[in-house]
């Protein structure tokens, strides 16, 4: 565990100054203009973003106004951590469930620092732990207990399930972090409300055995989730092709759906370091 959180602050301290040198300025918060409030109206000006516009006051003839914000101090930061048994492909020494709790470790104790309030649900195909949003140091290291030691109940997954937890547990704009491989169906609809509620930042986690399985002939391979052995031949090209294809297809529409609803996406490499994607995540951030 003492590790673990050495290599957290390792990270976090990497992600700063970086993002202090590429943003060339005072770093006040990664997750910026997520927690908006309306604070007063003014009058329109050349350049002003449309979607501001209020057209009920606009529309009683004195001229056209837009609506100003202010950024919330309590804003809330919700991880939504997928855990179901598909998260265990990897290493003997590294999962993509591993780099997920490292992920959002860093995150966690980033907002925190922000002044953040911070809160978790973890699933699987039901809910295996819940941390309601706070905003004390405390809290976080808390957080990041809970999901080091979480033992999950179940191997399934059900992501629809969870967006419609969360859909109905966060009552204020907030910035939530989805984790997941996506490897389930049906989950579109309540992404879609969930990304036109709050702002939404979607890491797809992978790992590259899922894609490029090294030639080792005819093989069982044991699916973790529906507990059954399959046998397939590694070796052959339209296999491999095929598995190539199918999650290239699933990255890319996953990734035409954020653009869509304006959310972020970020695909991450189990295996690999994946600081600097955070870094280039929090750009786009600070940018939109």
């Amino acid at each position: 565990m003492h590790e673990f959180l050495a290599r957290l602050y390792q990270f976090e301290i990497r992600i700063r100054k970086a993002v202090n040198s590429q943003m060339r300025g005072n770093f006040r918060s990664i997750f910026k203009g997520s927690g908006l409030e309306f604070s007063d109206l003014r009058t329109y000006q050349y350049g002003d973003d449309v979607r501001a516009i209020d057209w009920n006051v606009s529309s009683k003839g004195h001229g056209t106004f837009v609506k100003i914000f202010r950024e919330e101090k309590d804003q809330t930061v919700f991880f939504l951590v997928d855990v179901s048994a598909s998260q265990e492909i990897g290493t003997t020494t590294r999962s993509k469930l591993d780099t997920t709790r490292e992920v959002c470790g860093v995150l966690a104790l980033s907002a925190i620092k922000e002044a953040s309030h911070v809160g978790m649900y973890c699933f699987s195909d039901q809910k295996e732990k819940y941390l309601k949003p706070s905003n004390s140091m405390k809290h976080g290291y808390q957080l990041i207990v809970n999901l080091f030691k979480l033992k999950p109940e179940s191997v399934r997954t059900n992501l629809a399930d969870a967006l419609l937890f969360t859909l109905n547990v966060l009552k204020r704009r907030s910035v939530v972090f989805l984790v997941s491989d996506f490897i389930d169906s049906g989950y579109e609809h309540n992404l879609k409300a969930l990304a036109r509620k709050h702002d939404l930042v979607v890491i797809h986690m992978y790992d590259q055995r899922e894609t490029n399985l090294p030639r080792l002939g005819i093989i069982p391979v044991y699916d973790t989730e529906s507990r059954r052995t399959v046998w397939v031949n590694t070796s052959s090209s339209s296999f491999r092709n095929g598995i190539k294809q199918t999650f290239r297809q699933s990255q890319q529409q996953l990734e035409r759906f954020c653009k869509q609803y304006n959310a972020n996406y970020v695909a991450l490499d189990s295996q690999a370091d994946y600081v600097p994607q955070l870094i280039e995540l929090f750009r786009v951030r600070k940018a939109r």
